[in-house]
């Protein structure tokens, strides 16, 4: 793109397609898409990622942009009201919604680190943009003028086939000094989408659109490339990001490692209440073992796990939205006094979210343990969403570091494992 057209697309003001669109519209449009998610989940799994149908609901609805700079044509709603829609998506279909959230989310990357004129284009003419971002180092880049010939493969870019673009992490490493982390964005035309994701690849998560990305010998203009680690704990200072600049938002602070946990509180608090709806639907219709002639949802060793369950999801719930509030907060205090946020305050939001994730988890173990044999049949939804929570347990972010890093940074230590800090730097 000439600089003469870089200059007109950054003046350039987005229409939103449905202004005045609300988080209570949302939730009622995700709600009402939860019979189709559910019904398309055998699907789902089997293609790896939702469908185009359930994409075009996604996108004509508003959902990708809720987190989109108004500016942009998105709705910049609060982070708060995109984990109250996740969770109802999740609860229809949580592959799904960890496809969608992985790549709905990054609209608020985009928007806090990249600059006005880039943000123009990659947001484009009408607004429509989502993208993963594989914020483990990978690839190969070579300067050349203008920007950067990338090479390389990012494994798990969940939400990739029904995104527009791809963001992925690296080093620059020049011949003298150290390596430079940073992190690019392309169109995904320029990508190739390698077919290792869904039909049984992976115990569960089948539906989330994981799929590795390999990029070979793509030109990415220098303007669309950041150095540095956009999701770390770094203290932001008075100056603030483009974004805040830009929009005017301290949302776009884009400290984001804490709030990006808390999608994943949002998706597995949606997966216990998807297990619950489906215990509940086994109790109501099936018969005790031993006592045929008593529902088990008159039996004290079904109502007993279902009533610890409902309190685990509960408790799930009110946390991720406390969390998500919380970010908010810390966002607000810098916009009010240049309150920095700082690694401490990353990892609490981080741990916090950590341990609701566990929560929801053992909701679902729960019910798992209890639910009638057939429930342990391929093809059951319990079944699925039980080997749905294995993928969170093994996920990077659910590992002990993170309880280690929480104590470190609060006894005001080095934190990192072994010396090796959590994020690139």
């Amino acid at each position: 793109m000439a600089q003469s057209e870089v200059k007109q697309a950054s003046s350039r003001v987005v229409p939103q397609p449905e202004p005045g669109l609300t988080v209570e519209t949302l939730i009622e449009r995700a709600i009402a898409l939860r019979p189709l998610l559910r019904e398309q989940q055998d699907e789902t799994e089997k293609r790896g990622h939702y469908s185009k149908e359930i994409d075009e609901r996604l996108r004509d609805g508003g959902f990708y942009r809720m987190l989109q700079p108004r500016r942009f044509g998105g709705y910049e709603l609060a982070f708060t009201d995109f984990i109250r829609v996740v969770m109802e998506i999740a609860r229809g279909d949580p592959g799904s919604a960890w496809c969608f959230t992985l790549s709905a989310s990054h609209a608020l990357l985009v928007g806090s680190h990249w600059s006005e004129a880039a943000q123009a284009e990659l947001f484009g003419p009408t607004g429509d943009f989502n993208s993963p971002h594989r914020a483990v180092p990978s690839g190969r880049f070579e300067r050349v003028e203008g920007g950067y010939i990338v090479n390389g493969t990012w494994s798990y870019s969940s939400g990739i086939p029904i995104s527009t673009h791809f963001i992925g992490a690296g080093f620059l490493r020049p011949e003298n000094g150290p390596p430079q982390p940073l992190n690019f964005i392309v169109s995904v035309d320029k990508i190739e989408i390698l077919q290792d994701w869904g039909g049984g690849v992976a115990l569960g998560m089948q539906g989330s659109g994981s799929n590795s990305v390999k990029l070979t010998d793509v030109f990415v203009p220098e303007r669309h490339v950041i150095f540095g680690g956009p999701s770390g704990p770094d203290i932001i200072g008075d100056a603030g990001s483009e974004g805040v600049r830009l929009h005017g938002n301290p949302m776009y602070l884009g400290q984001l490692g804490g709030a990006y946990q808390n999608t994943f509180t949002a998706i597995l608090t949606g997966a216990a209440r998807a297990a619950i709806d489906e215990y509940e639907e086994i109790i109501r219709t099936k018969t005790v073992m031993m006592a045929p002639h008593l529902l088990r949802m008159n039996d004290p060793e079904s109502q007993r796990p279902l009533g610890k369950a409902l309190a685990l999801a509960d408790i799930a719930e009110v946390a991720a939205i406390a969390i998500a509030d919380k970010f908010m907060d810390q966002c607000k205090a810098w916009g009010e006094d240049r309150r920095p946020i700082t690694p401490a305050d990353t990892f609490q939001l981080w741990s916090m979210s950590q341990e609701a994730c566990f929560l929801a988890c053992e909701a679902v173990d729960l019910l798992w343990r209890t639910a009638p044999v057939s429930a342990a049949n391929r093809g059951s939804r319990l079944q699925r969403y039980f080997r749905d929570i294995q993928m969170y347990r093994i996920h990077p972010s659910a590992q002990p570091w993170v309880s280690l890093t929480r104590g470190q940074v609060h006894l005001g230590l080095p934190f990192g494992v072994f010396g090796l800090p959590p994020f690139p730097s």
